[in-house]
């Protein structure tokens, strides 16, 4: 079989966005490429490519219509260039997408890897991912401010909840971080088998499950066992934080426990802070990285 690539070139703060649309229908993998050579203080996240294969079969014209509608959709909130499109043979594609994808040190002690890439010599916490399966591959703002958080505010030991979990990567890296058990949830099936399949990479399957299920399953669930984390993540859109929050996500939580919520803009922090206080969470602290925020809440007073 023949693919068609797919690639935008982008600011990074919109990679992820354009790689969860792309991996929506990219069987074939979705990858993003720097092409920062020296940082730039002024833009601190850079210039990336986004790029995505799809197997060239009856519904490709349909898909890439598809595509190009999100997009446009994408470009209303910041403008867009054109997608280019690119014909690859079946005995090179496998090879082109993983060459865009490289191994990324984060915090102070994680290093992302690509599941084909050989260990650096290192004494950083390896995450391995397979960036082809979902999106949160450790290259938007929003990822690595959650990604520090945890670093900063997991203890060996504890329980972790990692809420809309994507690609499994804040699982992954809080069971390296000494997590003694970590529960992951997703409501999208695609997210749950890359997230599993993540897991297994990483031969972490008896410290992490992964399900599909809703906040109120969590909620039930974390009632009815008496298994409250110790610490909560979600780095997921403002509006559905906003929505999980006012359905009670702090009683997934002990009392006193951390709760780590990523994926907001500058312009949504007030909105969401006033609905934290509001539901019990107390304010620890926010983070930032360009125009994206992570907040830090304990639950209770």
């Amino acid at each position: 079989m023949n693919w068609l690539e797919v690639s935008s070139t982008v600011n990074g703060e919109l990679a992820e966005a354009i790689a969860e649309l792309f991996s929506r229908f990219a069987s074939g993998g979705v990858a993003i490429e720097s092409l920062s050579i020296e940082e730039d203080k002024s833009d601190p996240a850079g210039m990336v490519i986004v790029r995505a294969y799809l197997p060239v079969e009856n519904q490709l014209e349909l898909i890439k219509e598809r595509i190009e509608e999100g997009l446009w959709h994408l470009s209303q909130i910041q403008p867009l260039p054109q997608p280019a499109f690119r014909l690859i043979k079946e005995e090179d594609w496998s090879q082109a997408w993983k060459s865009h994808y490289q191994t990324m040190p984060i915090g102070k002690r994680l290093m992302i890897l690509p599941a084909w890439s050989q260990p650096p010599s290192s004494d950083r916490l390896h995450v391995i991912l397979n960036p082809g399966m979902a999106f949160g591959t450790g290259t938007h703002p929003s990822t690595r401010l959650a990604l520090m958080a945890l670093e900063d505010y997991l203890h060996s030991g504890q329980r972790v909840t990692d809420l809309g979990c994507g690609s499994g990567i804040l699982s992954i890296a809080a069971a390296r971080l000494g997590a003694s058990y970590v529960h992951a949830w997703d409501n999208d099936a695609k997210a749950v088998d890359a997230a599993r399949d993540n897991v297994k990479l990483n031969r972490l399957t008896k410290r992490i499950t992964v399900e599909a299920g809703s906040l109120s399953e969590l909620l039930a669930k974390a009632e009815e066992i008496d298994h409250k984390a110790d610490l909560l993540v979600a780095n997921i859109t403002a509006a559905v934080l906003e929505d999980m929050i006012m359905a009670g996500l702090g009683r997934a939580v002990k009392d006193q426990g951390i709760v780590i919520l990523s994926g907001l803009l500058v312009t949504q922090i007030e909105s969401l802070s006033a609905t934290c206080d509001s539901h019990g969470l107390t304010h620890v602290e926010t983070r930032a990285e360009e125009d994206w925020r992570a907040l830090v809440y304990q639950v209770g007073k």
